[in-house]
């Protein structure tokens, strides 16, 4: 992608940051529904030239969309891909394009979420790997004769139980709907993604009372330095939240007598 298309896609990412960054948004079943709108607008080549027409105004681009995708996705889907119609693209296809790199990076945020994109990473290397070696299992999982279904029951008998949920579904998603890209191109773009994601940590705060500017950058800055790594705050309040503070990266919580520590490591980072 280039020019408006980038541009584009990075606004779209951004509030897709933001939506699954809410502990109540369930980021896999988002994925569903975005890959389901990816489906459709494939498939419907005059629909999307309409959705990305320049010549239209963007909120009746937008108003479109929720028309036709209220009944069949959430609200949260509806709304974003209604934003996403309002942006500028570059040309047609890279609205699809766009929409199903935010529904792998749904996918793929499930999995930060769960404790398991480290895992998810490398099944997808892995798996790289063993169809570079393996040409007949290459050649089934892209013979144009073979349907879905079949290519789908494959993959369910050879990562089913083996591999991450989110590996399975990513790689069923690729080779199902390669949307004509080799399968090995594929497998390395949703590997570039998983690593992009890996690199930003989010960490989920939950405060008896809502934190001031100066705590949340202690805070933050104290994170950083335990992890190793920039982190991302999303805050909640919850007046029940025993210890005061209760902090969550990944599967491992912090509880409120170590948030007194990262408290303390936050006033010696401020001097």
């Amino acid at each position: 992608m280039n020019g408006a298309s980038r541009e584009a896609l990075a606004a779209a990412r951004e509030r897709l940051d933001a939506l699954t960054d809410s502990t109540s948004v369930d980021a896999a079943a988002l994925a569903d529904e975005l890959a389901a709108v990816t489906a459709l607008l494939d498939r419907e080549v005059s629909l999307r030239r309409v959705l990305t027409d320049p010549a239209q105004a963007g909120e009746a681009k937008a108003d479109l969309a929720r028309r036709l995708l209220g009944s069949q996705v959430s609200g949260t889907a509806a709304d974003l891909v209604s934003g996403m119609v309002r942006s500028r693209w570059s040309q047609s296809r890279d609205l699809v394009d766009a929409l199903e790199e935010l529904a792998n990076v749904g996918d793929l945020t499930a999995a930060q979420k769960s404790g398991g994109l480290d895992s998810v990473e490398d099944e997808l290397f892995r798996f790289g790997r063993i169809v570079a070696s393996d040409t007949q299992l290459r050649a089934a999982l892209t013979n144009r004769s073979a349907t879905a279904a079949a290519k789908g029951e494959l993959l369910r008998s050879l990562l089913g139980g083996r591999a991450h949920e989110a590996t399975v579904r990513l790689v069923t998603r690729l080779v199902t709907a390669p949307r004509g890209r080799s399968l090995e191109s594929g497998l390395e773009s949703l590997s570039k993604l998983a690593a992009e994601r890996r690199d930003r940590t989010v960490a989920v705060v939950t405060s008896a009372v809502p934190l001031s500017d100066r705590q949340k950058q202690r805070l933050g800055d104290a994170l950083a330095k335990l992890y190793g790594r920039r982190m991302h705050l999303n805050l909640d309040v919850d007046p029940q939240v025993v210890g005061g503070l209760r902090v969550q990266v990944g599967d491992e919580v912090i509880n409120g007598s170590l948030a007194d520590r990262l408290e303390d490591a936050g006033r010696r980072l401020a001097g």
